[in-house]
């Protein structure tokens, strides 16, 4: 069995089983507000922050050779500072040399297109962009909401019989799949939490039932390689 000895930047030795990396990897992005506060930060300074923690997040991904990583912030609507700042991050992630040199395609799930025509832009231009890359999978949930997509994929199915294209029969688990946001993705192994919240915010809620949670109880703007870290050496002891 391979041992990964890490890391740059890591205080604790850690070592991490080669053989079983977990394939896709959820993260709930949380706890930027209370770190603001708590450290009467400017939120728009925490927002830079809780970014960077996403880009180094998907250089420790590649590094492991996890293939698909999924991001959630529990924020059903951003605020205008918040749209400001993911603005600036999609564009920062299309002139990025490791998303292209990994081939790393980029989805967004949820209802983005909803978002102002500000943010939908480069949203757009950076899905255009990777959609022919097929190494790594990198997916961000906005204005994300778990039954919502179940209810979606219910409408959808629901047209599907109006239309006498499939038969009430016709309507099992993987029909659902095929129609949530998440089709095409295989189900995650590991979902880590950040924050102090002990819940999923129904994150892939027709995905997760088997996912293993991984409460790391770390503020996002705190979170670190060593905290990601421990959540795969979670994964792998349970």
């Amino acid at each position: 069995m391979g041992i990964i000895n890490l890391w740059e930047g890591v205080k604790s030795k850690i070592q991490i089983s080669s053989q079983n990396i977990p394939k896709h990897v959820a993260i709930i992005v949380d706890g930027c507000e209370e770190f603001a506060e708590k450290n009467k930060k400017p939120l728009k300074e925490t927002y830079q922050t809780e970014f960077l923690n996403i880009k180094n997040a998907i250089k420790v991904g590649v590094k492991l050779h996890i293939p698909i990583m999924t991001f959630f912030s529990r924020s059903k609507k951003p605020s205008d500072e918040e749209i400001d700042q993911l603005i600036e991050f999609f564009n920062l992630l299309l002139k990025w040399e490791l998303i292209h040199e990994n081939q790393i395609k980029i989805s967004v799930l949820g209802k983005w297109y909803n978002l102002p025509d500000r943010l939908i832009e480069p949203i757009k231009k950076i899905i255009s962009d990777t959609k022919e890359y097929d190494k790594h999978f990198i997916n961000f949930c906005i204005q994300y909401d778990g039954q919502e997509e179940i209810v979606n994929a219910c409408k959808l199915i629901a047209h599907q019989l109006k239309l006498d294209k499939i038969t009430p029969e016709g309507i099992n688990a993987a029909l659902i799949k095929e129609n949530i946001y998440a089709s095409y993705f295989m189900p995650p192994n590991l979902m880590i939490v950040s924050g102090k919240k002990k819940t999923t915010g129904g994150l892939l809620l027709w995905d997760a039932p088997n996912t293993k949670i991984y409460f790391s109880d770390v503020l996002w703007p705190d979170f670190g390689k060593e905290d990601f870290l421990k959540g795969i050496v979670f994964y792998q002891s349970n």
